[in-house]
């Protein structure tokens, strides 16, 4: 369940580095280009562009290039400045750019997909390029030949795209709110498990192949931690965005997740503390504090000839609970409750100052988020969003 908004003050002001501004239509994702002052963008403009940082301090297009649809997602390898672009007809097309991002060359084009592509990653280690469709189609493609390997129905239009490199595992979110865990090999893929814990779509996914933790924001507003390579079958709940949360990044040398929402807010969560599950909310047909009877228990109310009550749960016991009884509101960090969240009172007693303490930092964007992306050697933060505005912002904003 969505965290109850609540007013929250910023920890600190964020401090923008510079605007890339001069897209016609939604910039639906970019990405800093390492070593480079330089931005890379794909817009619904059918565009994309290579923005590189002038003398003026400002940043100019040094690729203009004109797709034959609108694009809809891109992945960027450094090492091999191959860039490729999914497109909202289902085609993704593959560029290499040169050594001075001044020119980019067509290497080759494959229809992926019967309508648009939502995600692709590119592989190096397998010279695979992965993608996902609003056709509700995982697919694999061999980035050498452009031949496509293998593909799996998803019980829904996929948004979420992670690969783990070690044990060739795929993690592929839907709009349904699952996770689909696939094993591929080099022409085949099988289901691992799927994992179900929102209420609402799964909008994206990161992975950390070091702590072997999944990370799924949704349109339910939250995040869920999912610990694959440690303690199995643990959860961890994130409650910060009073929006979809709408694209998230990690930052494994400090372990921070980094997530972005349609309200425009960016949290920055320490992930090097111990947290907390959230307690499965009991069921029971009576307040388990005064044992007041709750509307539905037409027996305990004739009996005790009292009106039934309202039923609530302790976001921190799990216990069923009246109005009465959990009339206090409490933040707490540890089980990811960022936000004020109802409690019963004796939970509300036990709640130390300590454990109130938040375990994230609170930024305000100023712009609807579509998609984030983390330049880790410089501790440099890019945003684009639905106003066709790219910020990046600089590092000690994040307290990288």
């Amino acid at each position: 369940m969505a965290a109850e908004p609540q007013p929250k003050a910023l920890t600190r002001k964020p401090l923008l580095l510079n605007k890339v501004e001069g897209s016609q239509e939604v910039v639906n994702m970019a990405a800093i280009v390492p070593k480079e002052d330089g931005v890379i963008s794909v817009s619904e403009d059918r565009t994309v562009r290579v923005w590189l940082k002038r003398d003026s301090g400002q940043y100019w297009p040094s690729i203009y290039h004109a797709m034959p649809s609108p694009c809809s997602c891109m992945s960027f390898n450094p090492e091999t400045r191959r860039l490729s672009i999914g497109l909202d007809n289902g085609t993704i097309s593959e560029f290499i750019l040169s050594e001075d991002y001044n020119k980019m060359t067509l290497v080759k084009s494959y229809q992926a997909h019967q309508s648009r592509v939502i995600m692709i990653l590119f592989v190096l280690e397998m010279e695979w390029v992965l993608s996902t469709g609003q056709d509700k189609h995982f697919t694999w493609h061999c980035s050498e030949s452009g031949q496509r390997l293998g593909g799996y129905r998803t019980s829904a239009g996929a948004c979420g795209l992670q690969f783990d490199v070690e044990t060739r595992h795929v993690f592929v979110g839907d709009h349904s709110g699952q996770v689909t865990i696939l094993k591929l090999e080099q022409e085949s893929c099988s289901l691992v498990t799927t994992f179900k814990g929102h209420t609402g779509g799964v909008t994206a996914l990161c992975w950390d192949p070091i702590q072997r933790v999944l990370f799924s924001g949704s349109s339910d507003h939250s995040i869920i931690m999912w610990d694959i390579g440690g303690r199995k079958g643990t959860a961890i709940e994130l409650q910060g965005h009073n929006d979809k949360v709408q694209s998230l990044s990690y930052a494994h040398h400090t372990r921070q997740l980094i997530s972005c929402g349609a309200d425009g807010g960016i949290v920055v969560w320490n992930m090097d503390v111990e947290r907390q599950e959230t307690p499965e909310w009991l069921d029971s047909d009576s307040c388990q504090k005064c044992d007041q009877p709750f509307f539905w228990n037409f027996k305990q109310m004739w009996d005790s000839k009292k009106i039934g009550l309202r039923q609530h749960h302790c976001r921190k016991c799990g216990k069923a609970v009246c109005g009465k009884c959990s009339s206090k509101r409490s933040s707490i960090p540890l089980m990811g409750f960022e936000f004020e969240v109802r409690v019963c009172d004796s939970c509300h007693e036990s709640i130390t100052d300590e454990e109130r303490a938040p375990t994230a930092t609170f930024h305000d964007s100023k712009h609807n988020i579509v998609h984030v992306h983390f330049d880790a050697t410089r501790g440099w933060l890019l945003t684009s969003g639905t106003d066709k505005v790219i910020k990046v912002g600089a590092r000690n904003v994040l307290q990288l």
